[in-house]
């Protein structure tokens, strides 16, 4: 069976356009029931019950997809997103909240296995599975855009009390996807090929890999100090107005955007290596400008207003491009299980992030917002100096 990649590119850039609007509303979440007298404390771990359940399904989910398929698997999990973005606008209780949150991680461990399996399987040389996830990643910011847009200008309006009916929104994308799905041919991997996911973790038992699943680790944490609660930053310590403070979040998606964009173009004509490293080096710069520029003027600068989102341009090329590197070297019947260790990795820097974030914000150490941010992209770097190097001595 023959596919052509460019039908199956749309719909594989949607569903993370889904999962990124799902995922990253926890900003707006957290922003909106802030207001309603809900502790921080307890808005921390909200996000564990999106991350949490990522991580402990991951596994599981391996065996589920290898039978099911990867195809039928997405599908289904694209319809549970779908049927539960249409039901959210009628929750009025917090705990439900946690319930949702919980089934959307459960089905994004799921999709993010089956997306990155498709791509592994429909995208044979390097060169096409990198401009790929490129463009799949950059997929995912352009959801934290349109999901910040879309609810920020709810919550703007007059219809402010009606803003969790944008979920609909969110509910028409998927749907669609699914009819863009059941029309294409996807190749999958063989499914009488038996599964052994504890042979498969002991081939992932090698410096490199760990090395890079450590990195996968500390990208997501940094990721999420930004996505999940910049807007209440904003908010809390800039003391900008909600709408505002919502669209920071949208304009370091969009520079975020930016920068996936512009990886995918110029990959090929700059070594990885240097790449890699600039983008770390521009973020450890640019965060170090933003907590001088607090410190000095204590604290009333408007500098992080404005250079917050520029970080987006660094920090989002770092995932794709180390996730193609170590991905197109694993073999086909091993991507499922490698994807679900990445999956889990990820959503343990997320849930970690966020709970740490919010000891911040309860103790009002907002302050060192970008301090704590720093220390977390200086262990990066150290990482990733580790991990080219092993790889350089490897060749």
């Amino acid at each position: 069976m023959s596919t052509k990649p460019t039908k199956i590119s749309l719909p594989l850039q949607l569903t993370f356009l889904i999962f990124s609007m799902v995922l990253n509303c926890m900003g707006i979440v957290i922003l909106q029931l802030s207001q309603e007298k809900i502790g921080f404390d307890k808005l921390g771990f909200l996000e564990s019950f999106k991350d949490l359940p990522i991580a402990f399904i991951s596994l599981f989910a391996v065996n589920f997809i290898s039978r099911t398929g990867t195809k039928k698997s997405l599908i289904l999990a694209l319809s549970i997103v779908g049927f539960c973005s249409l039901i959210l606008p009628f929750a009025q209780v917090f705990w439900f909240y946690k319930l949702w949150f919980a089934i959307i991680g459960t089905c994004f461990a799921i999709g993010k296995i089956c997306v990155y399996g498709i791509i592994r399987n429909n995208f044979t040389d390097q060169k096409s599975l990198a401009k790929t996830m490129n463009s799949v990643e950059a997929a995912f910011m352009v959801g934290i855009f349109v999901v910040n847009v879309v609810f920020g200008s709810l919550i703007a309006s007059q219809y402010s009390e009606y803003w969790k009916f944008g979920f609909f929104l969110i509910s028409l994308i998927s749907f669609f996807t699914i009819f863009l799905f059941s029309k294409a041919q996807i190749i999958e991997t063989d499914k009488n090929l038996k599964t052994s996911i504890a042979s498969h973790l002991r081939s992932f038992n090698k410096t490199p890999i760990l090395l890079f699943f450590a990195i996968t680790f500390f990208i997501i944490f940094t990721e999420q100090s930004f996505n999940s609660w910049l807007p209440s930053f904003y908010k809390n310590h800039l003391k900008v107005n909600s709408f505002f403070a919502i669209q920071a979040s949208s304009m370091l998606a969009v520079f975020s955007y930016i920068g996936r964009i512009i990886t995918a173009n110029v990959i090929h004509r700059f070594s990885l290596l240097k790449y890699y490293f600039l983008c770390v080096l521009m973020i450890i710069i640019i965060l170090c400008s933003i907590f001088l520029s607090q410190y000095f003027s204590s604290g009333n600068s408007d500098v992080p207003l404005f250079l917050f989102p520029v970080i987006g341009l660094f920090l989002s090329p770092l995932y794709p491009l180390i996730n193609s590197k170590m991905i197109s070297q694993i073999d086909n019947q091993k991507i499922n299980t490698f994807t679900s260790v990445i999956v889990i990795f990820s959503s343990l820097g997320s849930a970690v992030s966020s709970i740490l974030m919010s000891l911040l914000f309860e103790n009002q150490l907002l302050m060192y917002y970008s301090l704590y941010i720093l220390a977390a992209v200086m262990i990066l770097f150290a990482l990733s100096f580790l991990y080219f190097k092993h790889h350089s001595q490897k060749n």
